[in-house]
Parts: C-alpha cells; sequence; structure tokens
C-alpha cells in the first residue's frame, strides 16, 4: 500500500468529500479519485461509497489500521529528523489542562527566563493530542496528566520510542457543587460515587472508564459529554449541578462554588509526566533535566 493513498483515503473520510479532501491535500480531484481507485485495486475491495461518501465494512477495516500506520511513519520522520537538528531555539509544550502544575508552569517560566530568545509555546489539548504532538515533531515535549495507582504507570495512547517520567504527584479528588449533602466529608469513597450523575470530561478529567475499572463497578453514568480542555469551565458546570468530575486536589482549592473531596478508596493519586523523544532539543532536554532535578 502505498502511504500517500492511505493519507488520500483517511482524508476523504474525514471530509466526507473527494473535492474536499483534495482541497485540503491540494490536490486535483481527479488525483484523488485516482489514488482511491488505486487502493482499491490493491486491496481488492471498494473502500467507499460515492453517494454519500463514507466508508464500506472494508473501508472501515483499512480505517483502524491506517490511521496508525500514518502516525508512526510521521513519528518515523520527526525521529530520523531530530538527529539532524537538535539545537533549536523553540520549546514547543503539548500539555493536558491538569498537568499545568505549579511545579510544571515554574520550570517552563525559568527555562523561558534562562534563554530570553527561545521561542516557547504552550499547546493544551487531549491527551492522545499530546502525545501524538510530540511524536510527530509538532511538539518537543509533552506534560500528560491522569489518575493510577501508585505504582502503575500513566495509560497513555500508543507512544512509541517516547520516554515518559513522573513530575509531580498529588490526591485525587471528586469535584462537587458546595451546597451537595456530601460536600461536607473529609474524603469519599469511589465506590459510593458510582450511581451519582458525572460529567463525562475525557479530556479535562478523569476519563470515566478509568473510574469505573478503578471502582470495579458498572456505574458513573452521565447525561452530559464536555469535550473541552478548560478546566474552570468544567467546574461552572459542576458548580451549578450538572454532575460530578474530578481533579488534583491542590488544582481544586480556588474553584469557586466548588467542594474538592479526596478520594481514599481505592488508592488512586493523580500524576503528572514528562514525555519527551530519545533525541530532544537543547531547550528540551533542558528542561527535562529541570524537572527531574525537582523530584
Amino acid at each position: 500500500m502505498d502511504p500517500q493513498q492511505l493519507r488520500t483515503f483517511v482524508a476523504v473520510v474525514d471530509h466526507c468529500s473527494f473535492s474536499a479532501a483534495a482541497q485540503a491535500l491540494g490536490y486535483t480531484q481527479s488525483a484523488v479519485s485516482q489514488h482511491i481507485a488505486s487502493l482499491e485495486t490493491d486491496l481488492e475491495a471498494p473502500l467507499l461509497t460515492r453517494r454519500p461518501v463514507a466508508p464500506t465494512q472494508a473501508g472501515e477495516r483499512l480505517l483502524e489500521h491506517a490511521r496508525p500506520l500514518l502516525l508512526r511513519l510521521d513519528a518515523a520522520r520527526a525521529d530520523v529528523a531530530r538527529l539532524r537538528k537538535v539545537r533549536r531555539g523553540r520549546l514547543a509544550v503539548a500539555c493536558t489542562p491538569g498537568a499545568l502544575t505549579p511545579a510544571t508552569t515554574l520550570a517552563l517560566v525559568r527555562a523561558r527566563t534562562a534563554a530570553p530568545q527561545l521561542k516557547a509555546s504552550v499547546q493544551v489539548c487531549g491527551r492522545t493530542e499530546a502525545v501524538q504532538a510530540v511524536l510527530t515533531g509538532a511538539a518537543d515535549l509533552a506534560l500528560v496528566d491522569g489518575a493510577v495507582a501508585p505504582s502503575d504507570p500513566l495509560p497513555l495512547p500508543d507512544a512509541g520510542p517516547l520516554t515518559a517520567f513522573p513530575v509531580s504527584e498529588e490526591p485525587l479528588a471528586v469535584l462537587l457543587p458546595a451546597t451537595h449533602p456530601l460536600a461536607g466529608r473529609p474524603a469519599l469513597r469511589l465506590a459510593d460515587l458510582a450511581v451519582a450523575r458525572w460529567i463525562d470530561a475525557p479530556d479535562a478529567a478523569v476519563p470515566l472508564g478509568q473510574l469505573r475499572a478503578a471502582a470495579q463497578s458498572d456505574g458513573f453514568g452521565h447525561q452530559l459529554t464536555y469535550t473541552g480542555t478548560d478546566i474552570r469551565g468544567l467546574s461552572v458546570l459542576v458548580a451549578a449541578g450538572a454532575g460530578l468530575t474530578t481533579a488534583a486536589l491542590p488544582a481544586a482549592g480556588d474553584l469557586l462554588g466548588i467542594a474538592a473531596v479526596p478520594i481514599i478508596e481505592p488508592r488512586i493519586v493523580h500524576r503528572t509526566e514528562l514525555l519527551h523523544p530519545r533525541t530532544p532539543t537543547t531547550p528540551a532536554a533542558e528542561l527535562v533535566d529541570t524537572l527531574r532535578a525537582a523530584q
């Protein structure tokens, strides 16, 4: 299979249109049609219906392989490119919202202060996007947070050849409205909240699937999905009674209208990890050293 034909196939599926995919890729519509026809001939199966444009059963199966394959190809290209340009005046950090802890923020500020000419940027995004940004070279480092047992690694999407190490660990708390009957409790058991109404916020809080696994429960139902990365926006929904969510206990201290109650059973913590390539740029390597020294 030709990788470029795979990219064209994924673009057509994502845009639900041959013409829109052609515009996004900078091709003619005829070239896009030829790529799809060649791929279908190679695989001896129709991959797309034309009206409407949608993947067939074979196309859906190919899509499951195509996205990871293309990601790993981009990751390989970025990994080799880093060997040619280890020094760079850029420090781009991809960061999940809960990973902007006082320790990581201070380290970023120190890196910027120590190198006034450094072009530093922070992109707040979901876990998958943060990992992929480092894999493909769009970011130099990623700071990713999540909830785990104290001895377990952070569950992450396929991180390929990236190296990860923990930079901070805090108690995990349930966020409730300040007027909630459980808001005054010193601590809570996660299993006792399985029947509560939750907000599904996979990028701004612990995904509900992880809470179900930790509590060994089929509960944690939700009536509201939050697709953003703004923790304060999520807290407004909690304060209004839309449902419960989770956050690192220290980060929840200044959220208005919110009570943060630590979880004592099961024993799970909020951890932030740094992900970096095997050959980081010089500014990235210096930030890695700063965060390691702060442990």
